[in-house]
């Protein structure tokens, strides 16, 4: 069966060989809860659907009108045996529920590196957020080149980061652009990041060839499902 968890994720998990995000628009913060509800509730009262599915999390953004979804699954073959045997009823039950979701967009992806929790770390997340950056082009080797910069820059600077628990970077499986899902200790801790002063390895990030465009999204944990 299907339960809760509130124990967020691990990226780092060697089992996920095809982590997907995607995200829903809903519209306002009380659809957004309603529409949490009737994840949960849909999810719990069904089997869980595959020993393949390591892991379901939505998020709720703090634009009031997103969630975000991030399933780990062992490969991609799993997931699209899940849309042709269990995928279409949870989505009629959910938009019986909550009708008028919009589902925006479903991003593939490989895990490439990550910057793990220090040992002993045991501090729950206060905000989570995730980064897209998209490439000019089919950018594959720039892609990496790229995360390799920002985790240099990263460690760089381990005092201004100190509120950064963890940053999970992702290779979109079209080749695109790359996705950042980071957990930052608060909301001020990250937005103190922010306002700091530019550095030279900082530059070197923002303006390297081929970067094309930049954003970033706030979420908050929201719901948790795990094997039984």
């Amino acid at each position: 069966m299907s339960r809760r968890t509130e124990q967020h994720p691990d990226p780092t998990d060697p089992r996920i060989g095809a982590p997907f995000f995607s995200t829903w628009r809903v519209g306002t913060p009380e659809r957004q809860r309603q529409t949490v509800e009737a994840i949960g509730r849909t999810w719990e009262r069904r089997p869980w659907p595959t020993r393949d599915l390591l892991g379901y999390h939505v998020y709720a953004g703090q634009d009031g009108s997103t969630l975000m979804h991030y399933s780990q699954w062992t490969g991609e073959q799993a997931y699209e045996s899940f849309v042709k045997a269990h995928r279409q009823e949870r989505v009629d039950e959910i938009d019986t529920a909550v009708p008028g979701i919009e589902r925006v967009e479903l991003g593939r992806y490989q895990h490439y590196r990550s910057r793990e929790r220090a040992v002993g770390d045991r501090r729950v997340p206060g905000l989570i957020v995730t980064v897209r950056v998209d490439f000019e082009g089919r950018a594959e080797a720039r892609r990496e080149e790229w995360v390799d910069l920002v985790l240099k820059a990263v460690d760089g600077d381990p005092q201004g980061h100190a509120g950064l628990m963890s940053a999970h970077f992702h290779l979109s499986t079209d080749g695109g652009h790359v996705l950042n899902y980071a957990e930052w200790e608060s909301a001020e801790a990250y937005e103190g990041v922010l306002a700091a002063p530019s550095t030279d390895s900082w530059e070197r990030v923002r303006t390297y060839p081929g970067l094309q465009g930049v954003t970033g999204s706030r979420y908050e944990h929201a719901l948790g499902l795990v094997p039984d």
